[in-house]
């Protein structure tokens, strides 16, 4: 299994096929999968990957974060559908897999074989609808002092307008010395809204907001 030379358009395209009906390489949730992947790609997908540019965008938002995801790291050729890449150094061909060895051999009716197959697959999962990730941030937005006028706090904060962004309930919580902080949920598009976007957004009122956490981050 694997996703072949992700440096090379050909590997790109398997890497957005397989993303078409899903968020992340493994599970629902980020994981060192994404983090293998992500690595191992030399910069974004070009704009017609959409799935694996909006899966390239997401990850990359973690930052420093992705090597706390979590999972334990494999080699980049563990990850992917089945039957696209390259076998383990030194692996024989009569290994028992079920999985057809698509890169068994370098001769160039192989190579041929391998390019022909890995198109194919991608045309197939490329005619399969993308599903629109999203997640549910609850973020907490701290004023300066008890003097900041939180209604005028959160009124700033609601005046940020993007596609793919949309403000929910929100409610002030007591952190003590009689200060407020603003707690307020958010949808976001994962491929069109980060959360380094939002944090740079919230913080530009200096005036009233002192710094934005996130206190929770679910999918949907």
């Amino acid at each position: 299994m694997g996703f072949g030379d992700l440096k090379k358009k050909e590997g790109l395209s398997v890497l957005n096929a397989y993303l078409a009906d899903k968020s992340y390489i493994e599970g629902f949730q980020p994981s060192q999968a994404d983090a293998v992947v992500f690595d191992a790609l030399s910069g974004p997908p070009s704009a017609d990957l959409e799935n694996a540019l909006r899966w390239y965008n997401h990850i990359k938002s973690y930052g420093a974060a992705r090597s706390s995801f979590t999972g334990r790291k494999k080699d980049l050729s563990a990850y992917g559908p089945a039957g696209s890449g390259a076998p383990a150094a030194g692996g024989d061909d009569d290994d028992d897999d079920d999985d057809i060895d698509l890169f068994g051999s370098d001769d160039e009716d192989a190579k041929a074989e391998r390019e022909r197959r890995l198109a194919e697959y991608a045309a197939k999962k490329a005619k399969k609808p993308a599903l629109i990730a999203k997640s549910s941030l609850l973020l907490d937005v701290k004023p300066w002092d008890d003097e900041t006028d939180m209604a005028e706090l959160e009124k700033c904060v609601r005046t940020i307008e993007a596609d793919g962004l949309l403000w929910g309930a929100s409610k002030l919580v007591p952190v003590g010395y009689g200060i407020r902080k603003l707690q307020i949920n958010a949808v976001i598009e994962d491929d069109k809204i980060s959360t380094d976007f939002l944090e740079d957004e919230i913080t530009k009122f200096e005036d009233y907001v002192q710094s934005m956490d996130i206190a929770a981050f679910n999918k949907i």
